[in-house]
């Protein structure tokens, strides 16, 4: 009996942790999910925008690719959904003919027992019972055994009771499963058909541009080029913002000393790296702190180019990004990632750039076509630094750095995940 207990026990634990962990993960896809489907929205109402000004082919197929690339996360993500319901379906399946098999066996006992009660039935056989007991003791046991049998029959009832409840329930669950399946296989469907319109689409614009392959090979280099151009001009000026910041703070501190008549004696900075006072080191820990929580630098948008390796699909072409590129609307507000100092800002390739100062950390802000901020003033978190500018392609694409002292990070790590 303590077996029994023991496995049912065990098995209604383990369909009870199954449960929990099914919903986690449904939960965590259809977050997924709507998050997929607000990064199609806003692309697909800056294309819109975007539709309105002229463009070339090389812009509208980075922009198809971005497109195939969250159509097809989407239907990885509905595949996922598939999945972890299928395995639910099958756990509930073998939790329901497992309480059916029970509930059939305590059915055949119960009967069993209602039939052995009615060949018993009147009250003057329990009775006889009783009294043809040959002493006290024989007779105390029986009336014993009538109760015990009687509470038997009454923990059959409610077990069946209970199984058939519980049964009911799984059933329900059942339902609802299967038919969420096969919703999603209906949405999964219809996005297989959208992702082969976008890849139709997207054969199109790449036989287009083979039909003039030398111009647009010519044209990914200049963009290379161009990349590698402003990447070089935006690191020597952070190495120039680090060592005019330690040296403001040695004049600083000599002047003070002067004024004391105390002699300071000479000291040697480490290269490239900020000297900090306490507050700025208190603001940087807080930046650290931040990672992966950090807002964009733009309220809209999507990463058109990642940071590292930069491969093209079509062309034998890679370059290195320091940085990412974040398409977005045509005139958008560029804000300020946390709050900080405007270190410096600088026209870089026709257009302007902003170095924000976090203690050691620097953001870097570059193609803005206005500035509404200016050097050595404080800014606040998402506070308003400019707008964007757009490419020579149209598009509106804000260029965004960070770094630690003269280290490069990958910005992407830094910002929310939205």
């Amino acid at each position: 009996m303590r077996r029994i207990l023991s496995f049912i026990l065990l098995f209604l634990s383990f369909n009870t942790f199954a449960q929990q962990d099914y919903q986690a993960q449904q939960r965590k896809l259809e977050e997924r999910k709507a998050q997929i489907l607000k990064e199609i929205k806003e692309f697909q109402n800056l294309l819109n925008t975007n539709k309105k000004q002229e463009r070339n082919i090389l812009a509208e197929l980075n922009e198809q690719n971005r497109k195939i690339k969250l159509q097809t996360e989407l239907i990885s993500n509905s595949q996922k959904q598939i999945r972890t319901l299928k395995n639910d379906i099958y756990v509930n399946t073998l939790a329901s003919n497992k309480l059916k098999r029970e509930l059939a066996v305590l059915k055949e006992d119960y009967a069993k027992t209602i039939v052995k009660s009615y060949k018993s039935r009147s009250e003057q056989n329990r009775i006889m019972f009783i009294l043809s007991s040959e002493n006290f003791l024989q007779a105390y046991k029986r009336m014993q055994y009538i109760k015990q049998y009687a509470k038997y029959r009454k923990s059959q009832g409610d077990e069946i009771r209970e199984k058939f409840e519980e049964l009911e329930r799984i059933s329900a669950h059942l339902e609802i499963q299967k038919s969420k399946q096969e919703k999603i296989v209906r949405e999964q469907e219809k996005q297989r058909k959208e992702l082969q319109g976008e890849r139709n689409k997207q054969s199109e614009l790449m036989n287009l541009v083979k039909k003039d392959s030398k111009k647009y090979s010519s044209q990914i280099q200049n963009k290379q080029k161009e990349t590698k151009k402003i990447d070089q001009q935006i690191k020597v000026i952070i190495k120039k913002i680090i060592e005019e910041e330690n040296r403001k703070r040695r004049e600083e501190e000599e002047r003070k000393a002067k004024a004391a008549g105390k002699t300071v004696a000479p000291k040697t900075s480490s290269a490239g790296k900020l000297e900090m006072t306490p507050e700025e080191k208190a603001l940087a820990a807080s930046f650290s702190n931040n990672r992966g929580r950090l807002p964009w630098p733009v309220e809209k948008g999507y990463i058109s180019v990642h940071y590292g390796t930069v491969k093209h699909p079509e062309y034998n072409i890679e370059y290195e990004s320091h940085g990412i590129e974040i398409t977005t609307e045509k005139g958008a507000a560029v804000r300020s990632v946390f709050e900080g100092e405007v270190s410096q800002i600088q026209v870089i390739g026709n257009t302007r750039t902003v170095f924000i100062r976090h203690g050691e950390y620097i953001t870097v802000y570059n193609n803005l076509a206005t500035v509404s901020v200016t050097q050595n003033q404080k800014v606040t978190t998402k506070q308003k630094i400019g707008t964007v500018a757009n490419n020579h392609e149209g598009v509106a694409v804000l260029k965004f750095m960070l770094t630690k002292n003269e280290t490069i990070n990958n910005p992407q790590s830094w910002l929310s995940s939205k």
